[in-house]
C-alpha cells in the first residue's frame, strides 16, 4: 500500500460512493478512462479485486469494503490535521458536512447564512434528506453532524435537544373545523388525509398517535415535499399534520388554518447528533456551539 498514492485512494472513494465511473468522473472533472486506470492501478497494488460489476452497477467486494472504510478515516484525519493547523493560527477554516431532515430547511439556512459570514473560510456541504435517509447517512459516519426531530433507536449516539419542534393540524381556512375549538382526535378520522412519503419522521409520528386511539388514516394523498403538502391542502384536497417551522417566520397564510385538535400540537424537539465515539473537528464543534446559542435566539423571535 506504500505505493498507493491519495489521488487513486480519493478515486476509489468516490467510485465506491456512486458505483459508477461515469459518475465519479463527472464529480472530479476528469475524464471516465482517467478514472478507470486510477482504480485499475491501486487494485494491482492491493492484489485483489476492490469492485464487481453486475450488470451496470458496480458492487464493493469485501477488500473494497475495507479500503473504502480506511480512505474515509485517511480522509478524516487530512481534514482534522488541516482545521487544527488553521485553529492553531487563530483562523476557522475547513469544512462542514451537514445532513439534516427537510423540515429543517425552513430554519436551519437562516442560521448557516451568519455563520458562513462570521466564518468565511468555512464551506459548508448541507444535506436535506428524510429521516431514513439520513440514519442511512449516519450509519455510514458520512457527516460530522446531523439534525433531526426523532433520535435513532439503535445507534449509539450522543445528541443534544436545542429548539422545539411542535406539529399541528393543517386545513384550507375554509374548512368546517378550522373555527372550532378543542375538536376530538376522532373527528379528523373521516378526513382525507395528505401524507408526506414512508421514511418520513413526521408521516411516523401521526401513524404512532393514530394506532394509539386504535383509529386509521385516511390518506387520500402521498406527497414528497411539504411545500407540495401546503399547496395541495389549500387547493382543498385534504388536511394533514406538520411542523409549525414549515409554515415560516411569517405564520399562517390567508389560505392555511392550524386547527384545534385535542392533543395537538405535539411537542417533539429538535436535536443536533452525532455517533458517540466521533471526535467532532474544530469546525465541527464550532458550529455546535453556534447553532445551540442561535436557536435561543431564533425561538426568541417566534414567540
Amino acid at each position: 500500500m506504500k505505493q498507493a498514492t491519495l489521488h487513486q485512494l480519493k478515486v476509489f472513494e468516490v467510485v465506491a460512493r456512486h458505483g459508477s465511473f461515469t459518475r465519479a468522473a463527472e464529480e472530479l472533472f476528469i475524464t471516465q478512462p482517467t478514472v478507470s486506470m486510477q482504480v485499475k492501478q491501486l487494485t494491482k497494488v492491493v492484489g485483489l479485486p476492490l469492485l464487481e460489476q453486475v450488470g451496470k452497477r458496480l458492487y464493493l467486494t469485501d477488500a473494497g469494503r475495507e479500503l473504502l472504510a480506511t480512505c474515509r478515516e485517511i480522509f478524516d484525519r487530512l481534514a482534522e490535521f488541516e482545521m487544527t493547523v488553521a485553529d492553531f493560527k487563530g483562523v476557522k477554516q475547513g469544512r462542514l458536512r451537514l445532513a439534516a431532515v427537510s423540515t429543517t430547511k425552513y430554519f436551519v439556512p437562516r442560521m448557516l447564512g451568519p455563520f458562513c459570514q462570521l466564518y468565511p473560510g468555512i464551506d459548508v456541504e448541507f444535506k436535506v434528506t428524510n429521516h431514513e435517509r439520513l440514519l442511512a447517512r449516519l450509519s455510514e459516519n458520512l457527516d460530522d453532524l446531523y439534525i433531526l426531530s426523532q433520535l435513532p433507536e439503535h445507534i449509539d449516539i450522543r445528541y443534544h435537544h436545542f429548539l422545539e419542534n411542535p406539529l399541528v393540524v393543517l386545513a384550507p381556512v375554509a374548512h368546517p373545523l378550522a373555527q372550532e375549538k378543542n375538536i376530538p382526535l376522532q373527528r379528523l378520522a373521516s378526513e382525507p388525509f395528505i401524507m408526506r412519503e414512508a421514511g418520513s419522521g413526521t408521516r411516523a409520528e401521526v401513524q404512532r398517535l393514530f394506532d394509539e386511539h386504535g383509529m386509521q388514516v385516511r390518506v387520500r394523498l402521498e406527497l414528497g415535499s411539504n411545500e407540495a403538502i401546503k399547496q395541495a391542502i389549500a387547493g382543498g384536497l385534504g388536511i394533514s399534520v406538520l411542523s409549525r417551522h414549515t409554515l415560516g417566520l411569517e405564520g399562517t397564510s390567508s389560505e392555511l388554518a392550524i386547527l384545534d385538535v385535542e392533543g395537538f400540537p405535539i411537542r417533539r424537539n429538535w436535536y443536533v447528533i452525532y455517533p458517540s465515539g466521533k471526535q467532532l473537528t474544530v469546525v465541527a464543534n464550532t458550529f455546535f456551539k453556534y447553532l445551540l446559542h442561535e436557536a435561543k435566539q431564533f425561538a426568541a423571535s417566534r414567540q
